[in-house]
């Protein structure tokens, strides 16, 4: 089966693409650098040709509210009328745990303008929602920062390894399309504050973390549950702790 995965070289993407390869599967990993660009159009219709499944796993290079709101329409119409043209099967996009409960994120908001494009589009498709990748901790813990102190919500945490997301992603790929949502998720949970915290000490980091209700998580306020599952939600494997442990015998 011919697989187009969009963002096929980044984090997620070089993770899935691999995936696929060693089921056996022909796998484009298309980005700009090798001349597939969702946004101008350019060489989406020669990438898709023949194309079974497109998984959609591109990222903004801006986050700054109206150009990631611009970025995600652009890319979804583009991507979906050359997928219409090419007879794709199954639209697979990757989207993030409590996009549509957390309104003062503008990310969040241009991703659940993502998701209604793929709804509205005609095209079998499945949604994958998930939770914060732990990758992203340190940047978690740096965006919060003021001086030593690092203030992070209380509010329920769920992270997962990337090595779960992609392996969720290649699953969800090969098997018929939902027309719905999945979510996916860690195999802990936990204060916010408090695996920031477990973190930051496993590395060495001296800051110390505050709990603060009212600190902001790229601008939008946590709440108790507006980071995690509410309902059923495919856990991962990979705990905090064999997390580190594997990235520090990667180091």
């Amino acid at each position: 089966m011919k697989i187009v995965v969009i963002g096929g070289t980044g984090l997620i993407g070089s993770k899935t693409v691999a995936i696929l390869r060693r089921h056996g599967h022909e796998v484009v990993a298309a980005s700009p650098n090798s001349g597939v660009n969702t946004i101008t159009g350019e060489g989406l219709k020669d990438a898709l040709a023949g194309a079974q499944v497109v998984i959609d796993l591109a990222n903004s290079p801006s986050f700054e509210d109206k150009a990631v709101l611009e970025f995600f329409e652009t890319s979804g119409r583009n991507l979906l009328a050359a997928e219409s043209a090419a007879g794709v099967r199954h639209h697979v996009a990757l989207s993030i745990v409590g996009t549509d409960r957390s309104p003062d994120n503008g990310y969040f908001r241009a991703k659940v303008a993502q998701e209604k494009l793929i709804e509205a589009s005609g095209i079998p498709y499945t949604i994958i929602r998930s939770t914060q990748f732990l990758e992203f901790l340190r940047g978690i813990a740096d965006s919060s920062a003021a001086g030593n102190s690092v203030r992070i919500s209380s509010g329920l945490f769920q992270p997962i390894a990337a090595d779960d997301v992609a392996a969720n992603v290649a699953d969800v790929a090969l098997a018929p399309p939902r027309n719905g949502i999945v979510e996916i998720a860690g195999p802990e949970r936990a204060p916010f504050n408090e695996i920031v915290a477990r973190y930051l000490q496993a590395v060495g980091d001296p800051r110390e973390v505050a709990s603060d209700p009212e600190a902001r998580y790229f601008g939008s306020r946590v709440e108790e549950k507006s980071l995690v599952p509410l309902g059923e939600a495919r856990l991962g494997r990979i705990g905090l702790d064999e997390w580190l442990r594997r990235s520090q015998a990667k180091a």
